[in-house]
């Protein structure tokens, strides 16, 4: 049994923690705001972002952070991506050497362009910093439906232990030296939901959302190795699997958001309706940023940028991206 405190009471984080209780574990789940832990307290659940999800009364539920941090053998850190950063930085005083942390926020920090484990380290150099990704919706997890994850790691013996932490007979976690791969995969499916959840919105069908699924993971795929990542990472679960279902299900929260925006909603109105972070628009500035710095074409997320920020008609964008240069589909193929 290990002792684990979880970092942010969300819909993933209380799902989370919840499947490591399930597996036999000493779970402290933390939240910032006092109103979330007064009604996890009271109700044992969370009734807006994880109904039917009942939480037993012996997990530990707090918002006192040095209560969920020190001495715990594992930290989950569960908080939206814009605030990973003054989390970690919170956290600095209580987390001990070689303290075991494991990244599940999906996103690109603005502005440094840094991923999420790099933000982390330079905040926590102290600690050991996993990262953890796949095609992964809290809302099933939290029912036991089965699911399939990987852990990343940059020795084997952290990857293996969180494996063994994480891992039941409705949570199956692969491992991965990979770990810059599996955190770009992670934060630019979100972008590409988004550009899918437009096309849904401006009532386009299956094809279209097939192209966007096929030609974003080879956007994300053409950063991702510029940058070291693996080819073989992104056709893996934190790559084409996180953005198959991320841009097909309606629990994605980028693709909802997606929705509105092809309706016409601009993104502030959108994550309004939505009612929870879109981690999508944050990334999508970033993976700009990136891409220039990399000299890597990224069309389709040029294009989300362009509807996001600029004030382009989604339609429009898409005509562009349909009436692009004539290409090869693999610049890898010839002829004789």
């Amino acid at each position: 049994m290990a002792s684990i405190g979880v970092i942010g009471a969300g819909s993933w984080g209380t799902a989370l923690a919840y499947l490591l209780y399930q597996n036999g574990h000493d779970v402290t789940l933390w939240s910032i705001v006092e109103a979330e832990v007064e009604l996890l307290t009271t109700k044992r659940e969370n009734p807006d972002k994880l109904p039917g999800v009942k939480l037993p009364d012996s997990m530990v539920i707090t918002s006192d952070l040095q209560e969920a941090v020190s001495g715990k053998d594992v930290l989950v850190l569960a908080v939206p991506s814009l605030f990973v950063r003054s989390t970690a930085c919170k956290m600095k005083e209580y987390v001990g050497k070689g303290q075991i942390i494991v990244n599940v926020a999906k996103g690109i920090e603005d502005g440094t362009l840094h991923t999420l484990s790099q933000v982390i380290g330079s905040e926590l150099p102290q600690a050991e910093i996993a990262v953890m990704s796949g095609p992964s919706h809290a809302e099933e997890v939290g029912q036991g439906i089965p699911t399939t994850i990987v852990v990343g790691a940059r020795n084997r013996e952290t990857a293996e232990y969180l494996q063994n932490i994480f891992m039941s007979n409705v949570f199956r976690v692969y491992t991965s030296p990979d770990v810059l791969g599996i955190e770009l995969g992670g934060a630019l499916k979100n972008v590409v939901a988004l550009a899918a959840g437009i096309a849904d919105g401006l009532g386009y069908g299956d094809n279209t959302k097939a192209a966007l699924i096929t030609r974003g993971i080879t956007e994300i795929a053409r950063l991702g190795m510029a940058m070291g990542g693996k080819l073989e990472t992104f056709s893996g679960l934190s790559g084409i699997g996180d953005l198959i279902v991320t841009c097909a299900s309606m629990h994605s929260r980028n693709r909802r958001a997606g929705i509105l925006i092809g309706k016409g909603y601009s993104y502030e109105e959108a994550m309004k309706e939505v009612n929870m972070v879109v981690e999508g628009v944050y990334s999508a500035k970033a993976a700009i940023g990136l891409a220039e710095k990399y000299q890597v074409q990224i069309p389709i997320i040029e294009q989300v940028n362009e509807v996001l920020f600029h004030g382009k008609k989604a339609d429009e964008a898409v005509k562009d991206l349909m009436l692009r240069d004539k290409k090869l589909e693999n610049s890898d193929t010839s002829w004789e």
